[in-house]
C-alpha cells in the first residue's frame, strides 16, 4: 500500500473542481503571505480501499500553504486537500502516510499540518447522528472522532481542529438540468422572489475590476452588518488579477443587481473546471422588497450552467435549521434554490512538533 510523493510546480497543478486546490489559489493566498508549494501524490488504489488491487496506482495533485506563525515557526495547510478520497476505514491511514511524506519537504520548525478535508463527514451518513431526516445534529465530540480516524495507524497522531477555515457545510446544485427543471426544484418562494425581482425591473450584468469600488462599498455594508471581519478592498482586486483569463482555469465573474442605477446586491462567482462557485456576496438592506439577491444568484446559476459547470457550490451553511445559529438565515436561503446539503469533515491536525502544537490547540481553543 505505497504512496509517494515528488514536488510539482504551482502552476503546473492539474485543473479541478475543487478551488481551493488549483494554482489560483496559490496565487491568491501567496499575495496573503503564504508560501505555496505543489505536490503529486501517486498512490496505491489499496491504500484507498482495502477492496482494490495493490498493483492499481493513482496520481493527483495536492497544493500545501505554509504560513509563519513567528519568525522561528510555521505550520502547513491544505485547504481542501487531498483530492484524493479513502474509504471510511482508510482516511487516517492515508493522512497519516501522506503526513509523514510531506514532513522532508516542510520547512523543519513546521510544528503541524492542517488538512482542511473537502470529504463527506463520516457521522452525517448515520441515522444516529440525526434528530429527523433533514436535522444532522452533527459530528460526536473530538475524542470520539480521533479514535475512529486513528483507527489502524501506527501513531495515533491525528487530531481534529480546534478551529474549521473553510466552510464545512454548503448546499450543492446538480447543474445537469434544465433552467425548468432547476426552477421546479427550488421552493416556491425562492420561485416567487426571483421572478417577482424580474417584474420589478432588477437588472443582472458581470462587471470588471474598475467596478471593484461599488462592490467593496456593498461588501463592506454586510461585513458590518454581520458582524465579520473585513477583508480590504485590495485582497478583491488581486482576487481578480490572478485570475487565469483560459476556459481550463480558474474564471471570476463579478455580478451585480441595479434598480435604476442603484446596485442593491453583489457577488463573486468562480468557474474552475466543472463547478461554479458563490465565494462572495454582499448586499444592501435599501428596497429589499425587490429581492435582488434572489434574481442574482438566479443569474449566477445561469451563469454557471452556461459555462458548462455541471455543479455549483453556494460555499457556506448552518449544518441544520437551528435557529440559534448565527447562519440560520443563509441556510434558509440556500436551502431555497433547491441543492442538497453536503456535510465535510472539515479541519484534521497532525503535528510534528507535539509540544508547541498543543499551545497553539489551547490558543485557538479560547478564541
Amino acid at each position: 500500500m505505497s504512496c509517494r510523493l515528488a514536488r510539482k510546480e504551482i502552476e503546473a497543478i492539474k485543473p479541478t473542481n475543487i478551488l481551493p486546490q488549483t494554482p489560483f489559489w496559490g496565487r491568491v493566498k501567496g499575495d496573503q503571505g503564504f508560501q505555496p508549494k505543489g505536490f503529486e501524490i501517486n498512490v496505491s488504489k489499496k491504500l484507498l480501499n482495502p477492496a482494490k488491487s495493490a498493483d492499481e496506482r493513482i496520481k493527483e495533485d495536492v497544493l500545501v500553504l505554509i504560513k509563519y506563525i513567528n519568525e522561528t515557526h510555521c505550520f502547513a495547510y491544505v485547504p481542501y486537500g487531498p483530492k484524493l478520497e479513502p474509504t471510511f476505514e482508510n482516511q487516517g491511514v492515508f493522512l497519516e502516510k501522506l503526513s509523514e511524506l510531506l514532513r522532508s519537504h516542510l520547512p523543519t520548525n513546521c510544528i503541524f499540518i492542517r488538512y482542511d478535508l473537502m470529504w463527506q463527514n463520516q457521522w452525517s451518513q448515520e441515522s444516529d447522528y440525526f434528530s429527523n431526516p433533514d436535522f444532522w445534529q452533527g459530528p460526536p465530540e473530538s475524542n470520539i472522532q480521533e479514535f475512529r480516524i486513528n483507527y489502524k495507524t501506527n501513531t495515533w497522531n491525528l487530531r481534529k481542529s480546534p478551529v474549521d477555515i473553510l466552510p464545512k457545510n454548503t448546499f450543492l446544485l446538480n447543474l445537469d438540468k434544465t433552467e425548468a427543471e432547476l426552477l421546479s426544484n427550488m421552493r416556491y418562494n425562492t420561485r416567487y422572489n426571483i421572478r417577482r425581482a424580474n417584474k420589478q425591473g432588477i437588472s443582472i450584468k458581470e462587471y470588471g475590476i474598475e467596478h471593484i469600488c461599488d462592490w467593496y462599498k456593498l461588501y463592506s455594508d454586510t461585513a458590518i452588518r454581520h458582524n465579520i471581519p473585513l477583508q480590504s478592498e485590495e485582497y478583491f482586486a488581486n482576487i481578480f488579477r490572478n485570475q487565469d483569463n483560459r476556459e481550463n482555469g480558474v474564471n471570476i465573474k463579478m455580478l451585480m443587481a441595479d434598480f435604476d442605477g442603484e446596485f442593491l446586491a453583489s457577488m463573486f462567482l468562480v468557474l474552475s473546471k466543472n463547478r461554479g462557485t458563490y465565494l462572495y456576496g454582499a448586499s444592501s438592506t435599501d428596497k429589499n422588497n425587490l429581492m435582488a439577491s434572489y434574481a442574482l444568484q438566479w443569474e449566477a446559476i445561469r451563469v454557471a450552467k452556461k459555462w458548462g459547470c455541471t455543479e455549483y457550490d453556494m460555499f457556506g451553511s448552518a449544518p441544520n435549521l437551528d435557529r440559534m445559529h448565527p447562519l440560520h438565515g443563509v441556510h434558509i436561503y440556500k436551502k431555497g434554490f433547491g441543492g442538497y446539503l453536503y456535510h465535510r469533515m472539515g479541519c484534521w491536525d497532525y503535528p510534528y512538533l507535539s509540544e508547541k502544537y498543543e499551545m497553539i490547540k489551547m490558543k485557538e481553543a479560547s478564541n
